[in-house]
């Protein structure tokens, strides 16, 4: 039996039927996500240990062999008929399993997006620290590379990516877009963003702030001239200032946070939530860092940033919570998810 062809037959129905991701594992079938809702293929036969080892052998590629055996899982992308899937294999309770994610071949506009069109705004700076943040799967990266392509269209600039695996692949207009994947091209994200100093970078996108290290040399990067974008998994833009100084030892905070009070942009965070009507719609909260904002940072008053987005309208801050009563009016979302999604029901109760 050709393992791999049977996996890839299971990717070919995950493009035809516009999945998101596919689960496969031993001792069950296979699993796809349509519109954020797992679907089980129960007529598929489940895999048993030597299944899952073929199909692993076959798909892992044979530079990260061994750090999956030693690490018991690892990232890396899958290329199948022109269709490219970010895939993580990992063990739990002992047993295989391989979760793929299917990357869109085109770069999408924010307007395609149903995301903000002041973002442009921030891609088109010289310099500033910014980020994406939400739960993984909600788009970060898609929201992430087209702010990258506004770049790639309109500027002059050599743009590095330091990713893990490489998601979006990008065709060079105006810049020059470098792609490092950590493992391949570059050992981790740090090793990354310290050789990119000796890259003559403008614009560097770091796939993930992991580490107080890589943490700190991408706040330093946008204090000195660069433009630089990451994402993080937190849940509003203010816990992302909190998490980011958090990860640091107690005499280093003061720094870090006078840091980003100074060259911290903004941080737009973004949920997909499921439509009425199908499909899933963005709900996002956006902060700019404006002077008040980074009063607060330096101040240690992070909790009074939320009323500060709330107050700020006229200024270009969005809420989530204004955008969520925005989609419930307009019939795109239901209040249950609404509820569901909001960082503070009792005043998205109010609103409603």
């Amino acid at each position: 039996m050709d393992y791999v062809k049977d996996l890839n037959e299971l990717v070919d129905l995950v493009i035809k039927e516009g999945a998101s991701d596919l689960h496969i594992g031993e001792g069950r079938p296979p699993i796809i996500r349509i519109s954020g809702q797992l679907i089980p293929l129960t007529k598929h036969a489940t895999f048993d240990t030597a299944t899952m080892e073929k199909i692993l052998d076959g798909l892992i590629p044979s530079s990260k062999k061994e750090i999956f055996k030693k690490r018991r899982g690892i990232d890396f992308a899958y290329m199948h008929q022109e269709e490219r899937f970010r895939s993580h294999a990992f063990f739990q309770q002992g047993k295989m399993c391989l979760a793929m994610r299917s990357i869109a071949k085109k770069i999408r506009t924010l307007s395609e997006l149903n995301i903000p069109l002041n973002l442009e705004d921030f891609a088109r700076r010289q310099s500033g620290f910014f980020l994406v943040v939400g739960p993984t799967g909600h788009g970060k990266s898609t929201t992430l590379a087209s702010l990258v392509e506004i770049i790639n269209i309109e500027r002059l600039e050599h743009v590095i990516t330091i990713e893990d695996p490489i998601e979006y692949l990008f065709s060079p207009k105006k810049s020059i877009i470098d792609q490092r994947e950590t493992g391949d091209d570059t050992p981790d994200f740090h090793e990354g963003l310290k050789d990119a100093f000796r890259e003559d970078l403008d614009v560097i996108m770091i796939g993930e702030l992991r580490d107080p290290e890589t943490m700190s040399a991408a706040v330093t990067a946008a204090e000195t001239g660069h433009l630089v974008f990451s994402t993080l998994h937190t849940n509003s833009a203010s816990s992302t200032i909190d998490r980011i100084i958090d990860s640091f030892s107690s005499f280093q905070q003061n720094q870090i946070r006078l840091q980003l009070a100074s060259s911290l942009s903004g941080i737009f965070s973004q949920r997909l939530i499921p439509r009425i009507q199908g499909g899933l719609i963005p709900a996002f909260e956006l902060l700019i860092n404006n002077n008040a904002i980074a009063n607060l940072i330096r101040d240690k008053r992070t909790h009074e940033i939320d009323t500060v987005i709330e107050t700020s309208s006229k200024e270009g801050m969005i809420d989530m919570n204004r955008c969520l009563v925005d989609l419930v009016r307009r019939g795109e979302i239901s209040i249950e998810n609404a509820y569901l999604y909001s960082n503070n029901q009792k005043t998205l109760e109010k609103m409603l």
